[in-house]
């Protein structure tokens, strides 16, 4: 990593904190700058390149803004110390439109089919900070159910058959892009996750 590119990541997590620093993973304790943080590396860890380091640091930021103005806001300033390809990036990852602002969010379903519609549509580059998203999101939520049970699914705003059908489908777009590593690894956890929203019949 050179200077150029170091100083960029250090501007990148800086700014992070800045919009994130106060923010907390739903239903828990736990800094949400842990699960940016995470995303990056999977990034690096799947042969990702510093502008989609820098996306996966602020992949969350639009759709977690106050308001359309800050959301505004936000988008000049990632294109402006990053670049458009980071800002495509973000926007390709984002499942909230530019009206729809802070817990002004028009349904799950909605929003989530609208992604997937995006993510169609997107190039590699946002199709392995998404994957590298999903494989977090996916991979803390079965370590939650593997400790806490099926009670961990009641502090989510849909239900585990929903969220099976959006790992499924964010999968299915994403494949061909994407390292056969992390896909295997989204396979596994989406297999494991089933198996706590839809357990075995129990045996005659």
């Amino acid at each position: 990593m050179d200077h150029a590119d170091h100083a960029l990541l250090v501007e990148a997590t800086e700014l992070a904190w800045r919009w994130h620093g106060h923010q907390t993973r739903k239903g828990k304790t736990t800094p949400y700058m842990a699960h940016l943080l995470q995303v990056q590396g999977l990034v690096f860890d799947y042969g990702g390149d510093m502008p989609e380091a820098v996306a996966a640091l602020l992949h969350d930021s639009l759709e977690d803004a106050d308001d359309p103005g800050q959301r505004s806001e936000r988008e000049l300033s990632i294109e402006s110390h990053f670049g458009k390809d980071v800002l495509r990036i973000v926007l390709d990852c984002t499942d909230t439109t530019a009206d729809e602002a802070g817990r002004d969010k028009g349904p799950w379903r909605e929003r989530k089919e609208r992604y997937l519609d995006q993510l169609r549509k997107a190039g590699p580059s946002s199709l392995l900070v998404a994957a590298c998203d999903k494989r977090h999101n996916l991979g803390d939520l079965v370590a939650d159910l593997r400790h806490e049970g099926v009670e961990t699914l009641a502090r989510f705003n849909a239900k585990g058959p929903d969220q099976i059908w959006y790992y499924e489908s964010v999968l299915r777009v994403c494949r061909s892009a994407i390292p056969e590593r992390l896909s295997s690894e989204l396979d596994r956890l989406l297999d494991e996750f089933r198996s706590f929203v839809e357990p075995a019949p129990p045996r005659p």
